[in-house]
């Protein structure tokens, strides 16, 4: 199948199916008659790994080394499980600091609901010069010092 083919079957972009053939992670075969990439079964059973994978949070290179190891015959299941696992830890490192500007937004919506709109700020806009974060008890202008 060509690459329109296999991005309509696995409900991807062509330029999906053309970004994998880049780094390898695909490889078809070219056509003697015309010189287009002919993508095998194997390719589609490919791509379902990598969609599968990528949709638990594999980078590209995570996925390349996954694939190098079943390729060079070993079972890649001992370094998926290393690389998940440092990929939740990096997950729950994001989601915690994403907790904590949601708890920051959230403070400073609620200072700034009856804040005057001072024209004559002195520097951009007094509402997040005057902020106060919850998280550090201090004036925003002092992280930046």
């Amino acid at each position: 199948m060509y690459v329109k083919q296999l991005a309509k079957t696995m409900k991807v972009t062509q330029d999906t199916v053309r970004h994998y053939t880049r780094v390898k992670l695909l490889n078809p075969i070219r056509s003697e008659s015309n010189g287009y990439q002919i993508y095998t079964t194997y390719d589609q059973q490919r791509l379902k790994f990598i969609i599968s994978a990528r949709q638990l949070g594999f980078s590209i290179k995570d996925i390349q080394q996954i694939v190098a190891e079943s390729e060079q015959g070993n079972c890649p299941c001992p370094l998926t499980r290393k690389i998940i696992t440092k990929r939740l830890a990096e997950t729950e490192q994001l989601f915690q600091e994403t907790l904590k500007l949601r708890t920051r937004m959230q403070a400073a919506a609620k200072q700034w609901q009856n804040s005057d709109n001072a024209v004559a700020s002195a520097d951009v806009c007094s509402l997040i010069e005057t902020f106060i974060d919850p998280l550090n008890e201090q004036v925003n202008t002092e992280e930046a010092k």
